[in-house]
């Protein structure tokens, strides 16, 4: 059933899955099409982009590689680099961007995102990955460590990302790495022998957080290896979902935005449209609301500061942090490469 599902995934991210605008094709994570985070978009233009989805990462690199027409992808950082080496992507005219100064500067912090030849990259939106369980059948004691993921009392009763670099940041905290910018051989096979542990109680791995939410909203599982959106979505449907943050080992962050793809058929001056329209403060409350993320803009943090959800699923919190920066791109295929024979059952 899984087998037959994935297929039809795939066969329906073979066109646009939210057709819109036809000027701009936006190739997104699904959720991302809420129309209030990129409201002026909407305002000048009288309606939003078109949108096509992809599932992870991986995948949608390798569907643009392969020709995929769009004109903006949404990739997170560890894999910028991956569409430049390709030659995918072009850089950004920063001129064209007002509010490209507002970005948080530690987000633009890596030649991989910008250098001699300009920006390749604008960040956008932040978010945790942690621990999210079922407050009625999980004790919040369980949850205080990240071995909960190996403990044989939730065998079948608990869900991870179908995304390597997430599956991988969980197995590096749960063996006492913190950063995976220099992992050794003992380190990767630590954390890989771990992760085999683990595969033993998934019961699912989840593809997006409306599947991950869905999973735990059934009782199908008790925990998951959740970004914040899983937990935004259950909480709207009064869902008894915890989001634990400061498990012993640690926890995790992420940060994505857009690259520019090379001659995308759309119009760019609607890409650049699109972009400012994300980067509006405005967009800070809209993203906070429907996802649950953090946003890469300064002026957008300073409006939602002080929201209980930005102090509970982003604050700081005093345990080690992975941050899913980039990485090399040998490193990445290793450990998707690992990943796969894992859950294959080897």
């Amino acid at each position: 059933m899984r087998l037959m599902t994935t297929t039809m995934l795939v066969s329906a991210l073979a066109a646009p899955a939210f057709a819109a605008d036809p000027e701009l094709t936006v190739f997104d994570w699904a959720g991302f099409e809420e129309p209030s985070i990129f409201q002026a978009y909407i305002d000048k233009h009288g309606t939003g982009p078109t949108y096509a989805f992809f599932g992870d990462d991986d995948e949608a690199f390798q569907k643009v590689a392969s020709g995929f027409k769009a004109d903006l992808v949404h990739p997170c950082s560890q894999m910028v680099s991956k569409y430049r080496d390709a030659g995918l992507i072009e850089t950004w005219d920063t001129s064209k961007i007002p509010n490209f100064d507002k970005i948080d500067p530690k987000f633009l912090d890596s030649e991989v995102f910008q250098d001699d030849q300009g920006v390749w990259y604008i960040p956008t939106d932040w978010g945790a990955t942690a621990v999210a369980y079922n407050t009625e059948t999980v004790p919040v004691e369980d949850v205080s460590t990240l071995q909960v993921f190996v403990d044989p009392k939730y065998q079948n009763r608990t869900s991870l990302p179908d995304s390597s670099d997430d599956v991988w940041a969980l197995a590096y905290l749960a063996t006492g790495t913190t950063d995976w910018t220099e992992v050794t051989d003992e380190q990767f096979d630590a954390a890989a022998a771990w992760l085999r542990k683990a595969h033993q109680n998934v019961a699912a791995y989840w593809a997006d957080p409306s599947e991950q939410a869905q999973l735990m909203a059934s009782g199908a599982v008790d925990i998951a290896w959740s970004w914040n959106d899983g937990v935004t979505y259950l909480r709207d449907d009064n869902h008894p979902v915890g989001f634990q943050r400061a498990a012993t080992e640690g926890s995790s962050t992420f940060f994505c935005g857009f690259v520019n793809l090379k001659d995308g058929p759309g119009n760019e001056d609607k890409a650049y449209d699109f972009i400012n329209a994300w980067l509006e403060p405005s967009a800070g409350k809209a993203l906070l609301d429907t996802i649950g993320y953090g946003h890469t803009s300064t002026e957008a943090m300073a409006t939602i500061e002080d929201e209980p959800a930005v102090k509970e699923g982003l604050g700081p919190v005093d345990v080690p942090i992975l941050d899913q920066t980039p990485n090399s791109p040998e490193q990445r295929e290793k450990q998707l490469a690992e990943f796969e024979k894992i859950k294959a059952g080897f």
